[in-house]
């Protein structure tokens, strides 16, 4: 990490429903609550809680200096919605096999 930058993975016991329209794309109660400097807090959902079948992977591919290659996917009406770090630095290992969303809502 560079000086003054700082991510942490830690367990959360939020509920975390994420919802396009009126279909829900994942809920889960053991999401990952990522934080990092300069960015809003972030839920990784694990694969298993959320709806792959409706989700069709994309070309784009972005890079992080701090986690790594992200791989995303799409909803017919919204590219990119999702994404992923297939592969995650070292330091951010816990994502792996998580999958983060622009928009969820926090239940009680």
């Amino acid at each position: 990490m560079t000086a003054g930058h700082r991510i942490t993975v830690e367990k959360g016991t939020e509920h975390v429903r994420v919802v396009h329209g009126s279909q829900v794309l994942a809920e889960t109660e053991r999401p990952l609550v990522l934080r990092e400097t300069g960015s809003p807090v972030r839920y990784y959902i694990p694969a298993e809680d959320v709806r792959l079948d409706l989700l069709t992977p994309s070309d784009t591919h972005t890079y992080c200096p701090f986690k790594g290659t992200a791989s995303y996917w799409s909803l017919p009406d919204a590219a990119d919605l999702v994404w992923a770090y297939p592969d995650p630095k070292p330091e951010v290992a816990e994502i792996k096999d998580h999958l983060c969303f622009y928009e969820v809502t926090v239940l009680d």
